[in-house]
């Protein structure tokens, strides 16, 4: 591994918290040797649903939404991926999701013949995306129970918690519009806007009107919001 690329993998932002946590410098070699930077613009479009599914990416900064086709044509959110995160399917000749850019976001791709190589190489490294799939598995179950069981107000306050867990500082930037929010916790437009007043009226966040800065006030009473 050559000094530049040992140097670019310490120096990553998410080298602790990405798949690349689960090898040492010396392992992490054959993955760095394959991996290149990519900006993706916001809005741009990283992987079509049913194309050929030709990379995989950790997330560096930034985020991404998930889409999947119904049947009647219709796009529908099913998930978001932030600094740290995976996308891509290995093993896997198209890709089973649309995923978009919501921001700005970073990307260190890998062409997905060479990592599948190198997951072959590194037993690490495959275990660690196994845990990481089942994990997603899990909290995509926890997602259809919310939407199916939990109020609208429950839904918002799980919502902002489970960005809150992605942030690393107390201030959360919202990575998407009250729109997409609405999509994705299956409500309308109207009802993410009167959630977010009533819970910045309680004292649980504070918003200012037209801003996607929120700030979490009350962990605990809004933890008890997301479980009712």
């Amino acid at each position: 591994m050559s000094n530049s690329v040992t140097q670019r993998c310490r120096d990553c932002l998410v080298r602790d918290v990405s798949l690349c946590a689960s090898l040492c410098d010396d392992e992490l070699a054959s993955l760095g040797e394959i991996g290149r930077r990519k900006v993706v613009p916001k809005g741009e479009v990283v992987a079509w649903e049913g194309d050929e599914n030709p990379l995989c990416a950790n997330v560096v900064s930034g985020a991404l939404k998930l889409l999947k086709t119904t049947p009647d044509g219709r796009e529908q959110s099913v998930g978001l991926l932030f600094a740290g995160d995976f996308v891509g399917q290995p093993f896997s000749e198209s890709g089973g999701l649309t995923a978009v850019a919501l921001a700005d976001t970073d990307l260190c791709l890998y062409p997905r013949g060479q990592f599948e190589r190198v997951l072959g190489d590194q037993p690490k490294l495959e275990r660690a995306l196994l845990e990481r799939t089942m994990r997603s598995l899990n909290e995509s179950r926890d997602r259809q129970l919310t939407l199916a069981r939990k109020g609208a107000r429950a839904r918002v306050a799980g919502f902002l918690l489970d960005l809150a867990r992605n942030s690393r500082v107390g201030e959360i930037e919202l990575p998407m519009s009250r729109g997409d929010i609405a999509d994705y916790l299956g409500l309308t437009i109207e009802t993410v806007s009167r959630q977010f007043t009533e819970l910045r009226t309680a004292a649980l966040i504070s918003a200012d009107r037209g801003s996607r800065s929120v700030r979490i006030l009350d962990p605990g009473a809004l933890q008890s919001v997301a479980e009712d």
